[in-house]
């Protein structure tokens, strides 16, 4: 795998780019059934694979290398260093449910892009995007055993883990199962797209009627898209207090004529959790934050598999809801007097993947960069918006290292310096 050339490498990807958007209203059909996504954020997840493998493509044919001068002390003239980035080795990808088919393709298109073999383990709950990724990638030219897919119970996880043939772990799931793999296998090289408990703050300067219906339309939906089931869906909601009465007032009615029902149907927003159990434990944190005080404001309800549309105030600092990553269609509202309280109210959480600032201000903006704690900072919108060709990874619990097309070859390979002597420079 790693001989085969730029060129067979980016036509492969380029292939499976091509199939998938001739595919994709299947694809997409595929996604709601296999998980209970909406369809709405199926098509959505299906064009951003398509653009996926089509990025790697075009990295996989840019992936070169660094020419470094040597010649800058007397006693190095005539030296010039050639740096190119080989791979690290046959990579293990395990893959979650919320994403059957983009994050997979976030493993797959860097691996093939810098030569690296691929095994997939997609979740149990979902294995079908990645058969059908297999299929495609069959009719590539690439060469055997550069891909597999391995359908298996999440009971195997740890056995390949363990594997001394898969140098490199890349996982994306909670932060207790991610933490417990890397502490089985410290020589290896793990990357960890872990959970997160997202924050968005609402600066006072975010006034107009214009940023009042945005901020409120973004965060209702994206708090609640999906279920929730999103690591960068947004959970913590700081209001500067000046605006709170108004927004709250807008994000909880908002939130309420949030469509939630039959995946199949297009215009669902919200939609089922993955199953029947993820519901019942999303429900009992609602329950426990309203027994210790919490004030419901809108939704609150669960019917089977299906959690309503939450939204609540007044929530207790030690509250799941604030502490932990609820991993549903639920938003907590707080309000807060000045951006140094707000920046450490997001910094005082165990996770660290994006936040959102919705300001004009670049003094305020730059601040936001500098002093959160956080993978990413996203200005004017919520925590939720991803490019696929951006850098995206957290800290802290949120995990180590980075996905994003570029940065993920980067992290599977190393650095290897080839140096040149005796030549004129």
């Amino acid at each position: 795998m790693q001989k085969t050339s730029a060129a067979v490498r980016a036509q492969a990807l380029l292939h499976v780019s091509t199939r998938l958007q001739e595919r994709s209203e299947e694809v997409a059909n595929i996604i709601v059934e296999e998980g209970g996504k909406p369809l709405m954020w199926a098509r959505v997840e299906v064009t951003r694979a398509i653009n996926t493998f089509r990025w790697a493509a075009e990295e996989a044919r840019r992936f070169g290398g660094e020419i470094q001068r040597l010649d800058t002390e007397t006693t190095t003239e005539g030296r010039m260093g050639l740096i190119r980035r080989f791979p690290r080795g046959v990579v293990l990808g395990i893959a979650p449910f919320n994403f059957p088919l983009n994050l997979i393709a976030h493993k797959v298109a860097p691996a093939i892009a810098v030569g690296a073999p691929i095994i997939i383990k997609p979740a149990p709950a979902t294995p079908l995007c990645a058969l059908i990724l297999g299929e495609i990638l069959a009719e590539t030219d690439l060469p055997a055993g550069a891909w597999s897919v391995l359908p298996v119970d999440n009971s195997m996880a740890e056995q390949l883990v363990l594997d001394e043939r898969l140098p490199v772990i890349s996982f994306t799931g909670s932060d207790k199962v991610g933490m417990h793999l890397q502490a089985l296998v410290p020589h290896k090289h793990v990357t960890l797209e872990l959970g997160g408990n997202a924050a968005a703050v609402v600066m006072g300067d975010w006034s107009s009627e214009q940023d009042m219906e945005w901020a409120a339309t973004r965060i209702a939906t994206f708090g609640h898209s999906q279920a929730g089931q999103s690591c960068i869906s947004v959970q913590r909601v700081m209001i500067h207090e000046e605006l709170y009465d108004d927004l709250a007032s807008r994000i909880t009615r908002k939130t309420a004529e949030l469509s939630n029902g039959n995946p199949h149907d297009a215009s669902v927003v919200v939609g089922p959790l993955i199953n029947e159990a993820a519901a019942i434990r999303v429900h009992s944190w609602i329950e426990d934050a309203v027994s210790s005080g919490a004030k419901l404001l809108t939704g609150g309800s669960r019917t089977g598999a299906f959690v309503e549309p939450t939204v609540l105030a007044d929530v207790a600092a030690s509250s799941q809801l604030v502490c932990g990553e609820v991993f549903g269609p639920v938003i907590v509202l707080s309000r807060f007097s000045n951006a140094v309280d707000a920046f450490d109210a997001v910094n005082d959480s165990a996770f660290g993947l994006q936040v959102g600032v919705f300001t004009h201000n670049l003094e305020t903006a730059f601040s936001a960069h500098a002093n959160l704690d956080v993978g990413g900072v996203i200005i004017g919108d919520v925590p939720a918006f991803r490019s696929d060709q951006m850098p995206y990874g957290g800290v802290k619990a949120s995990g180590v290292g980075k996905e994003g097309i570029r940065f993920a070859m980067e992290d599977l390979t190393h650095e290897r310096i080839l140096v040149l002597s005796g030549i004129e420079i």
